[in-house]
């Protein structure tokens, strides 16, 4: 709700610095539909309805539609690159950690957030064994007439169509939920089967519609037995104890759920950052 909240607030504000926009959205589902979740998120979603029964395509047990946020994920990470560094004075280091104590490599460190994602399964310190990798692979697309957003959860399968904000009318077509898989390469026939049933689930914009195959992609989704991590914790570095902040396991949510996830993250420290924030300020004699 958090992230949902955020987004569409800044899609109000600054969607066009931010690439993030007010989407009409349809989501299906075909047989195990979460009645429970579904309630929770009809509170809050703007413009919800279900549909009629009649309207639903063949093989489709609920649906509903929606106006939910879309983002244009690589075009976001830049604007909130951007805004960090240009507007908040962030420091960007990239670097290979040995293990979770090296994030404490300065003395003067005293929180350090571990947003590993696939890594917290293997980083020494951490070593999470719920942690696994959910491979996934998706076919960017110019396809201008598809405008709205549309989900169809399969018996054994996932698809899905997203607009990315401001791309000259590209899209992303999806795809696969492969659960303890992390291949990075990418398989034609999976394409096929994308494309296939994209173009099934919205013939007019994708099949009579003009629509370019432009390339497709798989990445490995940071998944988690029982659900993301977010707690605090305490880590012995050099005899000393320090606060480390466990944020990961998002799986394919982290859009939606990581602005509320680093809320509830920094929250957990807050009395830290506190007692900080009196030492920074504290007159010195």
């Amino acid at each position: 709700m958090l992230g949902y909240a955020h987004l569409t607030d800044l899609a109000s504000r600054n969607g066009q610095e931010s690439f993030v926009s007010r989407t009409h959205s349809v989501e299906y589902w075909d047989a195990n539909v979460p009645h429970e979740k579904i309630k929770a998120i009809s509170g809050y979603l703007e413009d919800f309805k279900p549909i009629p029964k009649q309207d639903l395509p063949q093989g489709v047990e609920y649906g509903f539609t929606c106006t939910s946020v879309t983002v244009n994920a690589p075009k976001h990470l830049q604007y909130l690159y951007s805004l960090l560094k240009d507007h908040y004075g962030v420091r960007f280091i990239r670097q290979r950690i040995p293990n979770i104590q090296a994030a404490y490599s300065s003395p003067h460190t005293k929180i350090a957030f571990n947003c590993t994602g696939n890594e917290a399964r293997t980083l020494p310190g951490v070593e999470d064994s719920k942690c696994y990798p959910t491979r996934g692979q998706v076919v960017l697309a110019r396809a201008p007439a598809m405008t709205r957003n549309v989900m169809r959860h399969g018996r054994d399968y996932e698809t899905y169509i997203i607009p990315r904000p401001q791309s000259n009318g590209n899209v992303i077509l999806g795809g696969y939920m492969q659960k303890g898989r992390s291949d990075p390469s990418t398989y034609g026939h999976e394409t096929d089967s994308i494309v296939s049933r994209t173009q099934g689930l919205c013939p007019r914009e994708l099949r009579d519609g003009p629509c370019e195959i432009l390339a497709a992609f798989s990445g490995a989704r940071p998944s988690r037995e029982g659900g993301a991590r977010v707690e605090r914790d305490a880590i012995l570095v050099e005899g000393s104890e320090r606060v480390l902040v466990h944020n990961y396991g998002a799986g394919g949510t982290g859009f939606q759920a990581g602005y509320g996830m680093a809320l509830d993250s920094v929250l957990s420290v807050d009395d830290v950052i506190a007692d900080l924030e009196k030492t920074a300020t504290r007159p010195k004699l």
